[in-house]
């Protein structure tokens, strides 16, 4: 990798001579401007506007223009000669934990390289020293023009420094949190932490830029004068008017990605929700006409009881009629009578076997007609 940068790490009365180097690299798909009539390339041209000419790059320089308006002139030599220990120094200050280091200062990433064998035994001796004391160092330095601080920490077996802000760098976060004075109940904060459990960590190395690989297929379908690819129809959007209805139907459709049980309802039962008058009105409609099924339920079970014991009572009934015959038939057997009497007897006991009969059904009238010709 190339260098951008030829200097040396000061640690306490220890130099280390190192090269910097770019710890990162783009892939963003660049264009030109073109000219859209006939595709001509846009080009920018430098030129010095009191000659009126184009100018070569070895012809520009740096300048500062004052208040007035007027140029000054610097000069690399003159930035070379900076009254400053960090013009080609990475001069450590102090070493502290990295929780202290706000990510917001973050900028970019540089690899720090030893520069010539000489440079390898103190290079490791600072590379270890940051290892066990589980620190980072913080150190100013001079790059592109301006004096910047940096943080030195350890990657593999390597002293990376980021590029920091300045604290009066970051702004504030003012008037960014939101107005309203907003509650967030308990059960909402579970269902948030159960899908954060449930879409879990990620392997870093799996995420990639999508955009790019779009864009590079639409580029290679142009340059083959095939149609572009159509683009998906966007994810349907809304407002969201229930958050914990919101939160469930996340972490059931995050649990459904995964093959895992899709039940949520166990982590946090549903509240019913402040509503109006209507609202309480409507839902106590609802429960009003929730007990009056379970009372229409509760009648018709019952009607089916009454019916069951309608039936063993004609039943109960319909034998003691049959004994009562049977007795009465017996005793007018057993006494000698005349033939009329004994009609009568057995028509009267027959008349009282029927009524009791009639109630139940009209079958043992038959039966009662066949004890009357056999007494």
């Amino acid at each position: 990798m190339r260098s951008i940068w030829n200097g040396a790490i000061s640690f306490g009365l220890v130099s280390i001579p190192i090269k910097l180097v770019n710890a990162t690299e783009s892939h963003t798909v660049s264009f030109r401007q073109i000219h859209t009539e006939d595709g001509g390339r846009i080009r920018y041209r430098k030129v010095c506007e009191l000659e009126d000419r184009e100018v070569t790059q070895g012809e520009i320089g740096k300048g500062y223009e004052d208040a007035d308006g007027s140029i000054i002139p610097i000069t690399d030599e003159d930035l070379a000669h900076l009254p400053l220990p960090t013009a080609r120094t990475i001069d450590i200050v102090a070493f502290v934990p990295a929780d202290r280091i706000d990510p917001l200062q973050m900028e970019h990433a540089y690899y720090l390289a030893a520069s010539g064998a000489p440079a390898a035994k103190p290079y490791t001796l600072l590379r270890e020293a940051l290892k066990r004391s589980r620190r980072v160092a913080i150190a100013k330095f001079a790059l592109r023009g301006r004096e910047r601080l940096g943080m030195l920490r350890v990657v593999d077996d390597v002293i990376a420094m980021h590029g920091l802000l300045w604290p009066d760098e970051i702004r504030a976060p003012q008037g960014v949190a939101p107005d309203a004075d907003v509650t967030v109940r308990d059960k909402e904060l579970d269902l948030a932490d159960a899908l954060m459990d449930t879409l879990g960590e990620v392997d870093l190395e799996d995420l990639h830029d999508e955009y790019r690989e779009a864009l590079e297929e639409v580029i290679a379908a142009k340059a083959s004068g095939e149609a572009p690819p159509e683009a998906p129809e966007p994810a349907r959007g809304g407002k969201v008017l229930d958050l914990m209805a919101a939160l469930e139907n996340s972490v059931r459709a995050a649990r459904e990605s995964r093959g895992e049980e899709a039940e949520v309802r166990h982590l946090a039962p549903r509240e019913p929700e402040p509503a109006s008058a209507g609202g309480r009105a409507g839902k106590s409609g609802t429960a009003a006409g929730r007990a009056g099924t379970a009372a229409g339920k509760s009648g018709t079970a019952a009607g089916k009881s009454g019916t069951a014991a309608g039936k063993s009572a004609s039943a109960a009934k319909k034998t003691t009629a049959k004994k009562s015959a049977s007795a009465s038939a017996k005793k007018t057997a057993s006494k000698p009578q005349s033939s009329k009497t004994a009609k009568r007897t057995a028509a009267g006991a027959g008349a009282r076997t029927s009524t009791a009969k009639k109630a139940a059904a009209k079958k043992p009238a038959a039966k009662t007609a066949s004890r009357k010709r056999t007494a």
